[in-house]
């Protein structure tokens, strides 16, 4: 727990981001309920199946969204960056926590208790119109994650669909694109339900033909229209 600082700073661009449809009155009241809090790598800030104590919002750094089987295996659903907000639909249904959530490398979080947060609805209800807009998009991925899983019969296909939906999201161009690349082998497989081991033998295929390459933390794919083939094998 030492390794975790709070901060009186308020994440700046909180509320225009956030909420950017939102009158500015309510939003920066919203601000002022949050603390910032500062994460270690791999922290946990909730299981499956917790009472909802708290909602997040991702300042800085990444939170990894994942459901789990009792046995240890894990399906990563969702990875959380920059203006996600993280346990709002357990914090609105007052049920217990629907995911497990935990930082991947060292984040900054704006922080705001349950009570509080629902206290903020009270007074601004309009505010639930950008919440509902937050709600479904992440069902929309939850969604898109579960196709790509369930769908894919084979697990080169499955990377090959994760990898081109990563790189639609760092906004690549219409041939090839590049984006930063930062989770573990093991990652990568509890996110398309394959071992590591087959994770790493299929981007060493992706490799061999020049279907990716590698710069450091930066993935390349210089001909999406080639890695997309293997989405329709």
């Amino acid at each position: 727990m030492s390794d975790i600082t709070c901060s009186c700073n308020k994440p700046e661009r909180l509320a225009s981001e956030v909420f950017e449809r939102s009158p500015s009155n309510f939003a920066n009241e919203l601000i002022s309920a949050a603390h910032s809090v500062s994460y270690p790598a791999n922290f946990l800030l909730f299981s499956e199946r917790d009472p909802t104590q708290n909602v997040y919002v991702v300042v800085e750094g990444a939170v990894k969204l994942s459901i789990n089987s009792p046995d240890g295996r894990r399906l990563i659903l969702h990875i959380a960056k920059k203006c996600d907000i993280v346990g709002l639909a357990s914090a609105l249904s007052g049920r217990v926590c629907e995911m497990t959530a935990e930082t991947i490398y060292p984040a900054k979080l704006a922080v705001l208790s349950r009570r509080d947060f629902l206290a903020f609805l009270f007074r601004h209800p309009e505010a639930y119109q950008s919440l509902g807009e937050e709600l479904s998009h992440q069902f929309i991925k939850a969604c898109d994650q579960l196709r790509n899983l369930g769908l894919s019969s084979t697990a080169p296909e499955r990377l090959a669909r994760l990898l081109l939906d990563w790189s639609d999201k760092e906004g690549a161009n219409e041939v090839g694109a590049r984006f930063h690349f930062s989770l573990t082998h093991q990652e990568i497989g509890e996110f398309i339900g394959a071992s590591r081991e087959t994770v790493t033998r299929t981007l060493s295929e992706f490799k061999s033909r020049q279907l990716i390459f590698f710069q450091g933390a930066t993935l390349t794919i210089p001909n999406k229209g080639a890695l997309q083939s293997y989405t329709r094998c």
